[in-house]
């Protein structure tokens, strides 16, 4: 398969921003309450981290290094988890996983992230494979001419969308155990707790930290860009296939997956 723009931002140190994204897909209410109220055992962070790990980044592989068999493959058992999830009449607000407005936002989401790690690692104009970022929301059900159609076009889909964003006290403790590491063991989180926060809090934009009371000083942000700098130069000595793990892993997975007949998701 020939490589695309949008693999040059495919970087594994991106992983580093993951948390941080999460925080900004949730912090749409019906998308924090659809996570949080899911029926979906398997899907559950805090009972399944490896497997929920594995998932979501076999779909960002998929999205941005797959076939279109693979992604319409993937779409297929993604939809099965996805149908279990819709709100109650118990439910705070209203949500369905199907929503292609709401999957449009945490597509835009994954996008600023993708922006974030490669400005970050790899250097250069983001511009170039916003195009093909459409299948961040292609994959599943957001339609091609959802995708707002240039990079200013996203601006303002962008600025509207944080209009609409608000975490209240229950998706907001959700969200601080993922910062803090809390769907892992304590002994395995313990170590890396402050430094996930710091970088977490790092990759956010400030409206993002001020919904989850994190708080940032121009000291935090001093050190942070020199982090970036330093993982930045070893990132670009790095070939491509060294770069881009362990997403190329979870997508050579996935290939194994569906020759051997084996769930996707």
């Amino acid at each position: 398969m020939t490589d695309t723009a949008l693999q040059d931002a495919v970087v594994g140190a991106g992983l580093l921003a993951g948390s941080a994204n999460v925080i900004m897909q949730l912090s749409r209410a019906p998308v924090g309450y659809g996570v949080l109220e899911s029926k979906v055992d398997s899907g559950n962070l805090f009972r399944h981290p490896m497997k929920r790990t594995r998932t979501t980044l076999t779909y960002l592989a998929v999205a941005t290094m797959g076939t279109d068999a693979e992604r319409a493959a993937y779409r297929r058992g993604v939809n099965e988890a996805h149908a279990q999830v819709h709100s109650t009449a118990e439910s705070p607000v209203a949500y369905n996983a199907f929503d292609t407005d709401l999957q449009l936002w945490v597509a835009a989401c994954l996008y600023k992230g993708f922006e974030d790690v490669y400005l970050a690692f790899v250097g250069g104009e983001p511009a170039h494979f916003y195009g093909e970022a459409a299948a961040l929301g292609t994959t599943l059900q957001v339609r091609p001419e959802m995708w707002p159609a240039d990079r200013a076009a996203f601006e303002e889909y962008w600025a509207a969308g944080l209009a609409e964003v608000g975490i209240d006290d229950t998706v907001r403790r959700y969200l601080t155990d993922i910062v803090d590491l809390r769907f892992l063991h304590p002994v395995v989180a313990a170590p890396g707790r402050r430094f996930h926060r710091f970088v977490t809090t790092g990759f956010l934009p400030q409206r993002f930290r001020d919904e989850m009371r994190l708080p940032w000083t121009a000291a935090d942000q001093r050190r942070f860009d020199t982090l970036l700098a330093t993982l930045g130069r070893v990132t670009r000595l790095l070939p491509a296939a060294v770069r881009r793990f362990p997403f190329n892993l979870c997508l050579w997975d996935l290939r194994r997956r569906l020759r051997t007949g084996r769930p996707l998701v």
